[in-house]
C-alpha cells in the first residue's frame, strides 16, 4: 500500500491502510519516493495571495503580496549560492574585502570608503557569544531579534563627525521599507522600524558600532551593506556573501512574543540538540533518544529553505504563528511536496523505515539537497523534525507523546466504535481510530490573535491527519482552549482536544439495524501525556495542562461543552447507565519471539449473582488504531457470586502471532460481555505491545575534539529467524554526521558486535545514537553520552577560521 505522497495524483491519501480505518487490509504495493516535485502552484497565482490560499481567515483579502514568490535561483543570486554551500556555512580568515566602486563608479580623493567590515561572527566572538549562537556550525553572523551586536568597520580614512554612514538589510526578491524587507539604519539617527546603530568607538580608520535590532524583525538571512556620504561624494559597500546576517527568533529578549522567562526551559526547549520520544502504550511506555541537531551545518539554510518552498512572503515572517503554520505544512509532503512522506502500510523497500531514523539532520540535509520528499516518516519522525526546525528558527519547542489519543473524522468530538448484535468490532464502520500512542509538538508564544488567556505553550502537529483551511496542517492552537474545551478557538482546536479528551461511545447494532449507545468510556482518551523532563532525561507528565483531572466537574463540563459544538451534541442524552460488573484487562511485559498471556478480570460490584457471556478477540494493530483480521478468539460464560472476581486467561504462543505481526508488535484485544440478568453490556479495547532489545553502546576511548574515537555496538537478536538487510544508524550532534551501517544478515537468537570510528567537533557533553534495522525487526535503538573534552588550546573544529567543521559542501536544491 503505497504511503501518502506529494506529487502522486493517482491515490488518496486516505487509502493507505495502516492509517485510517475502515480500509481493507490488503498486501501492500511498493512504494516510490522517487516522484518528481510538482510545478510549483503558488508562483504567479496573481489572484491568489499566500495568506488568502493558507489561511481561511484571510480569504475576503483581496491585496497580493509582490513578495510571495519562492525564490529562485537566478533571483537569488548570492544569497541563493551561498545557502548551504561551502561559503554559506564557513567564514573565510578574517581579513578585510577592498572596496573598489563606488556608487557613481569611481571612488574621489576624500571619500569615505569602506573597506572592509568585522562582524564579529564566529563562534567564538561576542556576538555570536551574547546571542547563545555560537553551537551553530557556521561562521557567518547569527543573531536573534530585539538584541544588540557590535560590528566594526574599516574605512579608508578616520571617521568625521560630518561623515554620514548608514547600514542596510536586504531580505527576499522586492525589499520593501514598508514591509520590513529593506531595513535602513542611519547611524547615530533612529532607523527604520525599531532598528538604530550608533558609535561606539573611533579609532585611526577603524569605526565600532552597536546595532540595535527591532524585536519584531522578519527572520532569515540578510544582505548586508554599508553606505556612506561626505563631502567628497557617496560610497556604497559592495555585497559580499561573508557578510550575510541571519536573524532569529529571541526567546530571549521580553519584547518578543516568543519570549521564554525560564533560563531553564530556553536551555532545554532552544539549545538541547537531542531529547527524548516517548512511544508505545500508556501502560508500557517506551523512549527513544532523537537528535534534534539545530545546530548542525546546512540544518539552518534547510530551515529557511522550507519557508521559501512553501512560497511563504518575506514581510510575513516576522510573525511566529504564521512560521509554525507553515512549517506544519511543509514537514510532511501532502499538498506542496514537503520534507517527508508518511508511510504506515508496512512496506519502507523504497526508503527508509521511520522507525529507523535516529535524528532529524539526514533527512533536513537530503530535503535541501534535492528537492524531493524524504521517505519515509510517522508521527514521532515529523513531530522530530518540527522540533528541530523550530528550535533552529528560535522558538522553545517540546515533543509531547499523547497515549490513547484520538483520530475524529466527523466532528463529533467524540470516538464512536460500532459492533454487531454479538459486539464483535464493525471495522468497516469505525472511520475513527485511537492511535496506542501520538507525538506532535508545544512550542511557547503570546497569541496577540486571540482573546487575553490563551498564551504560552501552543500544540503544533505535522503529520498529516485532516486538513486545516483546505491543507494538511494543524495549529497553533493553545493548550488552555484544549483544557477548557472551547473548541471555537483557532487553529484546530476541535480535533486536538478529540484527540485529548474525548470519550469513547460504544454503539451496538440493534435487530431493526438502528444501532444504540451501549456503553461510554470516559477515561479512555489522553490517558496519559508526557514529555522529556527539563534538564534530565527522565519522563515528565503534562497532562494537567491539556486536561482538568479526570471525572472532576471541570473535566466532564469541557467535554460535554466541546461536544455541544460537534456533529452529535445530544449522545450523552441517550446512554445507559446500569453497570453492576466491571472489567479489567491484564496483559504481561512480553518480548517479541516469546509466548505471552492475556488475561480478563470480572468483578461482581453487586449482591446478587451476575452471569457474564464474555468474548475475547485478538489482532495485530498498527500504532495508529488501524488492526488487522482477528488470529485468535476465546467464548466463555463466567458465573459471578455476589462481590467475586473471576480471571480469565488466554495463551498465545510466538507462532500464533509471528506471521501476523506489523511495525512496533503491537496487539489488539477487544474484549465484549452481556450481563444477563441485568442486560449491562460490557466493552474495552486493549493495546499491549512486545519489548524490542536495546542495542549496547560502549565508548572505547575518551573523547576530544578533533581526535578520532571509537564507539562499540552489541545487538542480540531475540528472535529465532534471521534477521536479513540489517542496517545499523549512527548520528550526534557534535559527534557524527548521519551515517549507515550495513551489516548484512544476523542469525537467530545470534549476537553481534561492531564498532565504529569518528571525530567530535564540539566539546561538551553529547549524545551518540543509534539504530537497527531489518524486514523482520524495527524499533531498536539505543543511546551513549559522551563528553568531549576541548582541543588544545580550548578551540572547537567548528571554530577553526576558514574550515568548515566538516568539510563538506551542501548544495542546495535548484
Amino acid at each position: 500500500m503505497a504511503a501518502p505522497s506529494s506529487g502522486m495524483t493517482t491515490a488518496s491519501p486516505r487509502s493507505d491502510v495502516g492509517r485510517w480505518g475502515a480500509n481493507t487490509w490488503q498486501p501492500p504495493v511498493t512504494p516510490s519516493p522517487e516522484a518528481e516535485p510538482e510545478p510549483d502552484r503558488h508562483a504567479g497565482q496573481g489572484g491568489s495571495s499566500f495568506w488568502t490560499r493558507f489561511c481561511g481567515c484571510c480569504s475576503c483579502q483581496n491585496a497580493i503580496d509582490d513578495d510571495r514568490r519562492p525564490e529562485s535561483r537566478r533571483d537569488l543570486g548570492s544569497n541563493f549560492r551561498d545557502r548551504g554551500s561551502s561559503s554559506g556555512g564557513r567564514r573565510p580568515d578574517r581579513q578585510p574585502s577592498t572596496a573598489t566602486t563606488a556608487r557613481d563608479g569611481t571612488i574621489q580623493e576624500g571619500m569615505l570608503v569602506v573597506t572592509g567590515v568585522d562582524l564579529l561572527s564566529s563562534p567564538s566572538d561576542r556576538n555570536r557569544q551574547e546571542h547563545h549562537t555560537n553551537e551553530f556550525e557556521y561562521h557567518e553572523l547569527i543573531i536573534r531579534r530585539g538584541q544588540p551586536f557590535d560590528m566594526v568597520l574599516f574605512l579608508s580614512r578616520p571617521y568625521e563627525s560630518s561623515d554620514h554612514v548608514t547600514l542596510e538589510l536586504y531580505i527576499g526578491n522586492n525589499p520593501e521599507v514598508g514591509k520590513g524587507t529593506h531595513v535602513i539604519i542611519p547611524v547615530g539617527q533612529g532607523g527604520s522600524g525599531g532598528w538604530n546603530a550608533q558609535v561606539t568607538k573611533s579609532s585611526g580608520n577603524n569605526l565600532n558600532l552597536r546595532v540595535h535590532t527591532c524585536p519584531n524583525a522578519i527572520i532569515g538571512k540578510f544582505q548586508f551593506t554599508v553606505r556612506t556620504r561626505s563631502e567628497a561624494g557617496e560610497f556604497q559597500l559592495p555585497f559580499d556573501p561573508c557578510n550575510e546576517i541571519y536573524i532569529l527568533f529571541n526567546p530571549w529578549c521580553p519584547e518578543d512574543i516568543v519570549y521564554v522567562d525560564r533560563e531553564d526551559w530556553r536551555q532545554e526547549y532552544v539549545l538541547n540538540e537531542s531529547g527524548r520520544i516517548y512511544y508505545g502504550t500508556e501502560a508500557q511506555v517506551g523512549e527513544r533518544t532523537w537528535n534534534y541537531g539545530q545546530f548542525d551545518h546546512g540544518v539552518l539554510d534547510a530551515c529557511l529553505y522550507i519557508l521559501d518552498r512553501r512560497g511563504m512572503p518575506h514581510g510575513g515572517r516576522r510573525d511566529p504563528i504564521s512560521v509554525c503554520r507553515v512549517v506544519s505544512a511543509m514537514v510532511n509532503s501532502l499538498d506542496d511536496n514537503g520534507i517527508l512522506i508518511g508511510n504506515w502500510s508496512g512496506n519502507y523497500s523504497c526508503g527508509t523505515n521511520p522507525s529507523a531514523w535516529v535524528g532529524s539532520v539526514e533527512i533536513l540535509l537530503s530535503y535541501l539537497r534535492n528537492g524531493r520528499p524524504v521517505p519515509y516518516g510517522q508521527c514521532w519522525v515529523f513531530a522530530g523534525v518540527t522540533t528541530t526546525v523550530l528550535r533552529c528558527l528560535g522558538l522553545a519547542t517540546r515533543t509531547i507523546t499523547n497515549f490513547n489519543s484520538a483520530h475524529d473524522t466527523d466532528t463529533s468530538l467524540t470516538m464512536d466504535i460500532y459492533f454487531d448484535e454479538n459486539m464483535k468490532p464493525l471495522e468497516h464502520l469505525n472511520h475513527d481510530s485511537i492511535w496506542n500512542f501520538h507525538v506532535w509538538n508545544d512550542c511557547w508564544m503570546k497569541r496577540p490573535d486571540l482573546p487575553s488567556g490563551f498564551d504560552g505553550w501552543q500544540v503544533v502537529d505535522s503529520t498529516p491527519q485532516e486538513t486545516s483551511s483546505g491543507i494538511f496542517c494543524c495549529g497553533p492552537c493553545s493548550v488552555q482552549s484544549i483544557k477548557n474545551g472551547l473548541v471555537y478557538m483557532k487553529y484546530d482546536t476541535p480535533f486536538i482536544f478529540a484527540e485529548v479528551n474525548s470519550d469513547k461511545i460504544y454503539w451496538q447494532r440493534q435487530g431493526d439495524g438502528s444501532f444504540k449507545v451501549v456503553y461510554v468510556e470516559e477515561k479512555a482518551i489522553g490517558s496519559l501525556v508526557v514529555t522529556k523532563a527539563v534538564g534530565s532525561n527522565m519522563r515528565e507528565e503534562v497532562s494537567h495542562i491539556y486536561k482538568h483531572p479526570e471525572g472532576s466537574e471541570e473535566e466532564r463540563k469541557a467535554v460535554e461543552t466541546a461536544a455541544a459544538h460537534g456533529s452529535k451534541p445530544n449522545v450523552y442524552a441517550i446512554r445507559d447507565s446500569a453497570e453492576d460488573v466491571t472489567l479489567q484487562v491484564e496483559a504481561q511485559d512480553a518480548v517479541m519471539g516469546q509466548d505471552l498471556t492475556v488475561c480478563v478480570v470480572l468483578t461482581n460490584c453487586s449482591s446478587s449473582p451476575r452471569t457474564v457471556k464474555l468474548h475475547l478477540y485478538l489482532s495485530v494493530t498498527f500504532y495508529t488504531g488501524v488492526s488487522g483480521s482477528v488470529f485468535k478468539e476465546c467464548k466463555k460464560e463466567v458465573v459471578l457470586a455476589p462481590g467475586a472476581s473471576e480471571r480469565t486467561a488466554m495463551p498465545v504462543a510466538y507462532k500464533e502471532y509471528q506471521v501476523h505481526l506489523v511495525d512496533q508488535g503491537t496487539m489488539l484485544l477487544n474484549v465484549s460481555g452481556h450481563v444477563k440478568e441485568n442486560t449491562q453490556v460490557l466493552a474495552k479495547q486493549h493495546t499491549f505491545r512486545l519489548r524490542t532489545p536495546d542495542l549496547s553502546l560502549t565508548l572505547l576511548r575518551a573523547a576530544v575534539v578533533g581526535q578520532e574515537c571509537e564507539v562499540q555496538i552489541v545487538f542480540q537478536n531475540p528472535l529465532p529467524v534471521t534477521l536479513t538487510n540489517v542496517v545499523f544508524r549512527l548520528e550526534g550532534s557534535g559527534l557524527q554526521r548521519p551515517k549507515a551501517l550495513n551489516a548484512g544478515d544476523i542469525g537467530g537468537d545470534k549476537r553481534v558486535t561492531l564498532r565504529q570510528t569518528f571525530v567530535p567537533v564540539r566539546s561538551g557533553s553529547r549524545q551518540l545514537i543509534a539504530s537497527l534495522d531489518s524486514p523482520q525487526l524495527s524499533q531498536v535503538h539505543g543511546v551513549i553520552q559522551v563528553d568531549v573534552a576541548p582541543a588544545a588550546g580550548g578551540r572547537d573544529s567548528s571554530d577553526t577560521r576558514g574550515n568548515g567543521c566538516s568539510g563538506e559542501t551542501i548544495p542546495m536544491a535548484s
